[in-house]
C-alpha cells in the first residue's frame, strides 16, 4: 500500500485511495506527507494545550494550525515541498513552546507522543512518513477509527472557514483551543466510543460556532449580501479567473487590478462575491465564468487569462494552460506560481498575475445569460412576512434544503433530475457548489419568490440553519424538524464534513446524503446515525421524492 486515504466523497472503490495516486491526483508521497503533518500538529496540538493551561495564548499557533489543516483538505495542497515547510515550521513552533514551557517550570513529563515526534532533515520527511505509522489506519478498531475521523475531519473543515475569517481580523481562541483538543484525543486510547460519539458532536457545536463567526466576518467587513442578477457572459479585456473561497485575496486583487485594463472574474465557489454589497463597487468586477470546480480542465483553457487558487478546488492541469495557474494562502500545485503570503499586516503583492494578465486575450465566451443569488439568512428574513404567508397559504408546501458541494461521479446528475422532478409548490435552499447541478435551470418563481434560493459559499450553509430556527420561531414550533423543511444533502470534502456535524448539532434529522455515504463510516458508526439522526442514502430520485413528499 502505497498510501490511505478516505477523506472525500470519491475514494477509490468506495472504500479508500491505496496506490500511488488518489482519485483527486494527489500522489502517494504528499499523501504520507500530508499525514505526517496531521501527527506533529497533534503534538503542536499537546503542547499548546499546555502553553494555555498556564496562561500563554499564542495566536500565531493558532493560525500555523489552520493553515496547516486547511492544506490537507481534498484538493487544496498537492505540492510536496510546502507540505514540507509546513511540516519545519510546525515543529518548530512546537519545540519553541516545549522550550517556554520548560523554562517556566510548566512542562508536563507525560508527553502522549513525545517519544515518537523526532527533528528531522527535511530529506527525511518522505522516508519518515512512509516508515512511521501516523496515518488513520494504525487505528486498528474500525469503529474507533472512524469515529476519530469523523473528527479529524470536521475539525479540517472548521480550520478552513477559521481561516478564513482570521485573514479579516476575526478569531476565537476558543475555537482553535477545541480544534487542539479534537486532535490531541484522535490519539488517546483511553477514550471509549461514547467518548468519542461526544467529542463528534462537540466538533459538530463548534462547527456552528466557527461558520457564525465567518459569517459576522464576512458581513461586517463586506455587508450582507443581496439579492444579485450575475452576469455570466464575457467583457472586452483580458480577464484574471478567481477560483477558491478567500475573499479577503478577492478584494485585494480586486483593488489591485483598478484601472489597469484587466478585468475580474469568478469561478465555482467565488460567484457569492457577487452578492456583498462592498464588491458592487468594481466596475471591472464582469461576472462568473463557468460552473462547478471539476469541469475546470475545458473552462480555464477557452478562459485564456491566469487563474488563481484562493484555496482548495484545484484539479490537476491541462499542460494547455498549467503555466497560467497561480495559488496562494493553503492552496498549492507543483508548478504553479505561488503568490507569497502577507507580510506585517501589508496586502498580497499581485502584480505579477496582472501583468501576465494584460500579456493575454481576453476570455472566449461559453455561454450567456444571467443567474440570480444572494438569498443569506438576511436577506430571506427581511420577507420573512412573505415567506410565512406562502406557507400558511399553501403556496408553498415544503423547502428542501440542497446544500453541499458538487463532484465529477456520473451519478450526480441525481441532483438535477431531483430538482426538475420536485413539484412548483417547493422552494430549494442551496449553499455550496452543489448549486451548480440547477441553478441555471429555468424553475420558475413561487408569488415572486424564487424556487432556487442560493445564500453563497458552502460556509452559507450556517445562513441555511440560521432561516430553520427562524422559521421554527416565527411558526412557534418546538422542534426544528416540524418545519415543512427537508434535507437532501450532496458531499464531496471535510468542508461538508462540518457542516453535516453542525446541523446534526443543531438537532437536525432525517437528512439524505450522497451520492454515497462516507467511506470512513464503519457499518456501527454509520448505524448510530442512522437510527440517532435518520441519516440514510440517497437511493432514486423517484423513491426519495416519495419518502419526503409521503
Amino acid at each position: 500500500m502505497k498510501m490511505f486515504c478516505y477523506q472525500c466523497q470519491e475514494a477509490a472503490r468506495g472504500e479508500g485511495c491505496s496506490s500511488k495516486a488518489g482519485v483527486c491526483g494527489k500522489t502517494s508521497d504528499v499523501a504520507n506527507l500530508q499525514d505526517l503533518l496531521i501527527y506533529v500538529l497533534k503534538g503542536v496540538a499537546e503542547f499548546n494545550l499546555q502553553a494555555r493551561k498556564a496562561g500563554v495564548n499564542r495566536p500565531e499557533t493558532d493560525a500555523l494550525v489552520m493553515d496547516a489543516l486547511f492544506s490537507t483538505i481534498t484538493n487544496a495542497n498537492f505540492d510536496g515541498e510546502a507540505i514540507s515547510d509546513r511540516i519545519e515550521k510546525a515543529l518548530k513552533e512546537r519545540d519553541t513552546i516545549k522550550e517556554a514551557l520548560k523554562d517556566a517550570g510548566k512542562l508536563e513529563e507525560k508527553i502522549y507522543m513525545d517519544s515518537a515526534i523526532w527533528t528531522a532533515e527535511r530529506s527525511e520527511f518522505e522516508t519518515k512518513a512512509q516508515q512511521l505509522e501516523v496515518g488513520i489506519l494504525h487505528t486498528e478498531n474500525e469503529d474507533v477509527r472512524s469515529l476519530r475521523s469523523l473528527v479529524l475531519f470536521g475539525v479540517k473543515g472548521m480550520a478552513a472557514y477559521g481561516e478564513h475569517a482570521y485573514n479579516l481580523g476575526f478569531h476565537k481562541s476558543e475555537i482553535s483551543q477545541f480544534i487542539e483538543k479534537a486532535l490531541v484525543a484522535t490519539e488517546d486510547d483511553s477514550l471509549a466510543a461514547d467518548d468519542l460519539v461526544a467529542l463528534v458532536m462537540e466538533t459538530g457545536k463548534y462547527g456552528v460556532d466557527v461558520m457564525a463567526l465567518l459569517d459576522e466576518a464576512n458581513t461586517s467587513t463586506y455587508g450582507n449580501p443581496e439579492v444579485t442578477e450575475v452576469d455570466i457572459g464575457v467583457g472586452n479585456s483580458p480577464g484574471i479567473l478567481v477560483s477558491g473561497h478567500d475573499l479577503k485575496d478577492f478584494e485585494e486583487l480586486l483593488e489591485q487590478t483598478k484601472d489597469t485594463g484587466v478585468d475580474v472574474y469568478t469561478h465555482s465557489e467565488m460567484l457569492p462575491a457577487h452578492y456583498y454589497p462592498s464588491f458592487k463597487k468594481y466596475d471591472h468586477f464582469i461576472g462568473n465564468y463557468g460552473n462547478s470546480w471539476w469541469k475546470q480542465k475545458e473552462e480555464f483553457q477557452s478562459f485564456n487569462g491566469p487563474i488563481l487558487f484562493t484555496t482548495n478546488c484545484i484539479v490537476p492541469p491541462a499542460t494547455s494552460y498549467a503555466d497560467r495557474v497561480y495559488t496562494t494562502g493553503a492552496a498549492g500545485y507543483p508548478g504553479f506560481k505561488n503568490i507569497p503570503d502577507r507580510v506585517d499586516g501589508k496586502p498580497k503583492d499581485f502584480s505579477g498575475i496582472i501583468e501576465h494578465a494584460k500579456a493575454l486575450p481576453m476570455p472566449i465566451e461559453i455561454e450567456k445569460g444571467k443567474i440570480v443569488g444572494g438569498f443569506a439568512h438576511n436577506q430571506v428574513m427581511a420577507v420573512e412576512d412573505k415567506v410565512v404567508d406562502a406557507v400558511k397559504s399553501g403556496a408553498i408546501k415544503q423547502f428542501f434544503v440542497m446544500a453541499g458541494c458538487d463532484g465529477r461521479m456520473k451519478s450526480r446528475e441525481y441532483y438535477t433530475d431531483f430538482a426538475e422532478a420536485l413539484p412548483k409548490d417547493t422552494v430549494i435552499l442551496t449553499a455550496g457548489c452543489a448549486k451548480y447541478r440547477y441553478n441555471k435551470l429555468d424553475l420558475g418563481d413561487i408569488g415572486g419568490i424564487p424556487r432556487v434560493l442560493d445564500a453563497g459559499q458552502c460556509n452559507d450553509s450556517y445562513s441555511l440553519a440560521v432561516i430553520a430556527v427562524k422559521l421554527k420561531e416565527a411558526f412557534e414550533l418546538d422542534d426544528i424538524n416540524e418545519l415543512p423543511i427537508s434535507y437532501n444533502i450532496a458531499w464531496y470534502e471535510q468542508k461538508a464534513v462540518i457542516v453535516l456535524l453542525a446541523l446534526l448539532y443543531l438537532g437536525v434529522k432525517n437528512i439524505k446524503l450522497g451520492p454515497t455515504l462516507p467511506a470512513f463510516l464503519s457499518p456501527n458508526v454509520a448505524k448510530v446515525l442512522v437510527d440517532k439522526f435518520g441519516i440514510n442514502a440517497v437511493t432514486t430520485v423517484e423513491e426519495d421524492m416519495t419518502q419526503f413528499l409521503g
